[in-house]
């Protein structure tokens, strides 16, 4: 019998590692469904809480905030794509262009995660795809709706809580919690709120450790 497991997913929409990672894990997880039964959640962090409207061109964000050349930042996009590509994640050719603030991709991803576990997935997905994959402004309420009607949501109720400020104390909190417990750079998996898998890691990585607190998991009394 496969092992229950409660995996959450900490991450931001505008990390390019985290649509990695989510690929990477969910391809472990189809490999390891012989042990594992696991539920994802997906809880929110972000990189850039600041970020004002219209964002930040990338390329003058990434050099402000952690130093670097255009060449460097190019070289670093080049092996994300390698790596995208090898879990089946296409990056944008072109990049992201900019950077945007992510707070309302949150909320809706809090919203979404009370309808279902899938549709919280489909939307997380969605909107990983509309910013990593085509490049678009994942701040403006179009591309949100496009990704919500996308993971088949309601789209006339997200555009409700975007029109004004639910699930803006329960995605800070969440924040909170996290950070609270040392999270500080995502993707962070955690594994039945004790075991923590950091960074984009291979879907090797991911299955080894799955099948191994799966193991001790059923070896415990």
């Amino acid at each position: 019998m496969p092992t229950p497991m409660k995996i959450d997913f900490v991450s931001d929409v505008a990390c390019p590692w985290c649509a990695v990672g989510l690929a990477s894990l969910q391809q472990a997880l189809a490999q390891s469904g012989d042990a594992v039964q696991a539920t994802l959640h997906f809880q929110p962090f972000e990189l850039n809480p600041d970020m004002p409207a219209g964002g930040e061109d990338i390329n003058e964000h990434l050099a402000r905030k952690y130093g670097g050349s255009p060449e460097q930042f190019e070289r670093n996009r080049a092996a994300i794509r390698e790596r995208g590509a090898a879990v089946g994640f296409s990056f944008n050719p072109a990049g992201r262009g900019r950077i945007y603030n992510t707070f309302n991709a949150h909320r809706l991803l809090h919203w979404a995660g009370l309808q279902s576990d899938e549709q919280q997935l489909a939307l997380k997905r969605a909107l990983l795809e509309a910013y990593h994959g085509r490049g678009e402004a994942v701040e403006q309420d179009e591309v949100l709706l496009a990704a919500v009607r996308a993971a088949g949501l309601d789209a006339a109720r997200a555009q409700a809580i975007l029109a004004g400020e639910e699930y803006g104390a329960e995605v800070r909190a969440a924040e909170r919690l996290y950070q609270q417990a040392g999270i500080s750079s995502v993707p962070a998996v955690i594994i039945n709120d004790r075991h923590l898998i950091s960074g984009g890691q291979p879907p090797e990585v991911f299955e080894k450790a799955l099948r191994q607190i799966a193991a001790e998991s059923s070896a415990s009394p």
